[in-house]
């Protein structure tokens, strides 16, 4: 079979094989574009995590329980940037999926797996602002760096090990379970079963959680900043108990944003997967889900001061320096 020239004839993905699925065809402008913009999208994940990591892992100050939450949130928001986002790109601009049978299988896993442990994360630091705003005299003993390190990696556990029995059961590796009919694309049939249950594990039942907890967050935030307003006459333990209840308040704020697009990133595309959507617009969701990952730093550098002042630290080489990781950036003022 002769195959042919981008214009006129039919591209397949693998031409040597006749069950080989047809190229989509696009102009050296089209890939051009694409190619600089999920590159571009890509690189930026990568670095804005690598920025938080760095953050966390270096300096001693940020060595906190809630931190330690973000570190692993990004740490998943990492593996988006470096892996998934560059495969699906190129699966997304080529039409084709080149990177065999097995793989495919693998990369299913590994999606559902990062996504999974997003959203974990995300229940985790719900649970700790809601110890911290609501039960804040219980909150140095029932929240402590080695109970978080444990919970952090049980989820990675969890998650990891729910999503391996997830795409054996539903024959990820097995060829003549897939959806695909032709070779060159990366698709399957998911049980009704296992997508009910997926639906309620991996997404409804976390979401209740953690809109419950931030509902209750906020109710009792707004009944404290009442009592504080009414005791507040110069009192000066009542000032340093409000100092303190303010910041865990802004905490709980800026956390329930990162929430809050999490799941406005998310909620449109379970919507549109559970029913008949053409293929283009569950592309598009697909990368809003992806590009969630590349918000989350931006928002620490919104409303975390904390943030900026180590970005600056690390962009100009000063965490080289003898000590700096005992540096205090919660007082220290910027040059």
């Amino acid at each position: 079979m002769d195959y042919e020239t981008e214009d006129h004839e039919t591209q397949y993905c693998f031409p040597a094989i006749n069950s080989s699925c047809i190229k989509g065809k696009r102009s050296r402008h089209e890939y051009n574009i694409m190619y600089v913009f999920f590159s571009v999208l890509s690189a930026w994940t990568v670095f804005l995590n690598l920025l938080v990591i760095i953050s966390i892992s270096h300096f001693k100050k940020l060595h906190t329980p809630t931190n330690l939450i973000i570190l692993s949130l990004a740490v998943a928001d990492l593996f988006v940037g470096l892996i998934v986002m560059p495969i699906q790109a190129i699966t997304l601009i080529e039409t084709c999926w080149y990177f065999g049978n097995t793989f495919c299988g693998l990369y299913s896993m590994f999606i559902a797996m990062l996504l999974s442990v997003s959203l974990s994360n995300l229940v985790l630091i719900a649970v700790d602002r809601y110890v911290a705003v609501c039960h804040p005299l219980l909150y140095p003993q029932k929240i402590t760096m080695t109970k978080t390190l444990i919970s952090i990696c049980l989820s990675w556990v969890c998650s990891t090990t729910y999503n391996i029995a997830f795409v054996i059961t539903n024959g990820y590796f097995d060829i003549s379970r897939r959806t695909a009919l032709c070779y060159g694309e990366c698709s399957i049939m998911m049980g009704f079963a296992w997508s009910v249950i997926d639906l309620i594990m991996c997404f409804i039942f976390p979401c209740i959680l953690i809109i419950t907890l931030y509902l209750r967050i906020f109710y009792v935030v707004h009944q404290q900043v009442k009592v504080i307003n009414t005791l507040m006459k110069g009192d000066k333990s009542v000032n340093e108990g409000s100092v303190r209840r303010k910041s865990e308040s802004k905490a709980a704020l800026t956390l329930g944003i990162i929430v809050t697009v999490y799941l406005l990133c998310w909620i449109p595309y379970y919507i549109c997967s559970l029913s008949v959507i053409a293929s283009t617009v569950i592309n598009l969701l697909t990368w809003v889900v992806y590009m969630n990952s590349g918000l989350n730093p931006m928002v620490y550098a919104l409303f975390y001061p904390w943030f900026k002042k180590t970005i600056k630290h690390i962009l100009t080489l000063k965490i080289f320096q003898t000590a700096s990781s005992l540096v205090n950036i919660f007082t220290e003022h910027q040059a």
